[in-house]
C-alpha cells in the first residue's frame, strides 16, 4: 500500500495521550495516517498528543460520546491502548482493574461493533503467560496470569476472540514484554509519578529525581538472584503496530503476536549497564519480592518476525537506556523551567 493511499486512512486510538499510545500516534502520523485520539486524561497527558491528531477527551465507557465519534468519521481500524497498567496497584485493587480494563473495554468495543468498526489492534501483555520457567514463550505457551492486571487483559483477549465467532471482526492482539525507552525526537515518552518500570526508575535515580533504586528481591532462582526480563524499545513497538495495521487493511487473518526481542536481562544486569553508561554506581537497595512477580519472562518473537519479515531497529539495551535518560533529562528541564 503506497504512502499516497495512506493519506486517506483514518485510525481511532484510545489512550493516545499515554506513553505507548502517543508514541504510536506520532509514528502513524509521520507515515501519512489521520489519527483521532480518545483519552480521559486520568493517566494521560495532553502534551504528549501529536499536534496533527484530533483529541477527544472522554471515557471509553461513555457510549453516547463514543458512538458520536465513530459515526462522525469512517475509521479504518481502532488501536485500543486505554487502561490501567500498574501490576502492584492491581494486586491491591483487583476490582478497579477488572472494571477499568475489562468492563469498560467491553462497553467500548461493543459500541465499535454496533457502529460497524470491526478491525481492532489490542494492546495486551506478556504477563498473561505468568512464569515461563526458564524458557522463551511463544504464543501457544500455557496461559497463567499471576495478577489482576494480567487477568483483565486476558479477559479482553477472550472477549474479542469470542465475539469474532459471530461478527466480521478482524483483530491483532499484541502481547507486550517490557516496553522501555523513548523515540529519537523526544516528542513523547514515559511520564508517571508512580512508575514501576525498572528503566524509568533507574533513569529517575540517575538524574537525582529519586534517592535510590529498590531491587524487589534478589533471591530468585536465576543467575544473579534477580528477575530476568525481555525489554523492547517503544519505537520498535510502534513499528509493530504499523505493520499490524497494514495487515488489517489488507484483510489478512486475525492473530496474536508476542512483542519482544527474545533477549533476557536480569535486574542487576540492567543496573550494571546504567553504572557503565553513567560511570557511577546508582544507589541501590534490595527490598522484598513483589507479590505476583515472575522470575523469568522472555519472548519468542519469531512468529511476528516471520509473518512480517520484521527486524528490530533498536534491540540494544544501551540504546534503550540512553534514550530513556535523554527523555528524563528533557522532563527535568521542563520542570525546572516551569518552576522558575
Amino acid at each position: 500500500m503506497s504512502r499516497k493511499n495512506l493519506k486517506n486512512k483514518k485510525i481511532l486510538i484510545t489512550g493516545g495521550a499515554g506513553y505507548i499510545g502517543s508514541t504510536v500516534a506520532h509514528y502513524m502520523i509521520d507515515r501519512g495516517y489521520s489519527v483521532t485520539i480518545i483519552d480521559n486524561l486520568i493517566t494521560g497527558d495532553k502534551k504528549l498528543v501529536p499536534k496533527k491528531a484530533v483529541l477527544k477527551i472522554c471515557d471509553i465507557s461513555n457510549k453516547t460520546k463514543i458512538k458520536k465519534i465513530i459515526q462522525s468519521d469512517k475509521f479504518d481500524y481502532v488501536m485500543h491502548f486505554a487502561g490501567l497498567i500498574r501490576v502492584d496497584e492491581s494486586v491491591k485493587f483487583p476490582k478497579k482493574y477488572i472494571r477499568n480494563n475489562f468492563e469498560k473495554t467491553k462497553i467500548f468495543l461493543n459500541t465499535c461493533f454496533e457502529n460497524d468498526l470491526f478491525k481492532i489492534i489490542f494492546s495486551s501483555t506478556a504477563s498473561v503467560y505468568g512464569d515461563s520457567m526458564n524458557k522463551k514463550v511463544s504464543e501457544n505457551h500455557p496461559i497463567n496470569p499471576k495478577n489482576p492486571y494480567a487477568q483483565s487483559k486476558l479477559k479482553v483477549e477472550k472477549f474479542i476472540i469470542d465475539k469474532s465467532k459471530s461478527l466480521p471482526i478482524k483483530y491483532i492482539i499484541l502481547r507486550y514484554f517490557n516496553v522501555a525507552g523513548a523515540e529519537k525526537k523526544l516528542r513523547t515518552g514515559l511520564k508517571s509519578n508512580f512508575s514501576t518500570h525498572l528503566i524509568k526508575i533507574a533513569s529517575e535515580v540517575a538524574l537525582k529525581k529519586k534517592k535510590k533504586l529498590i531491587i524487589n528481591g534478589d533471591d530468585y532462582n536465576t543467575k544473579d538472584g534477580t528477575p530476568i526480563r525481555d525489554f523492547i524499545h517503544v519505537s520498535d513497538l510502534a513499528e509493530i503496530h504499523y505493520l499490524s495495521g497494514k495487515s488489517l487493511l489488507n484483510n489478512q487473518k486475525s492473530n496474536i503476536y508476542n512483542c519482544g526481542y527474545g533477549i533476557g536481562y536480569s535486574v542487576k544486569e540492567v543496573v550494571e549497564k546504567f553504572n557503565k553508561i553513567l560511570k557511577i554506581n546508582l544507589p541501590v537497595k534490595v527490598g522484598p519480592r513483589r507479590k505476583s512477580d515472575s522470575k523469568y519472562l522472555i519472548s519468542n518473537p519469531n512468529k511476528f518476525k516471520k509473518k512480517f519479515l520484521w527486524r528490530p531497529k533498536f534491540d540494544n539495551l544501551e540504546l534503550i537506556i540512553l534514550s530513556s535518560l535523554k527523555w528524563e533529562k528533557k522532563l527535568k528541564k521542563l520542570k525546572l523551567s516551569l518552576n522558575n
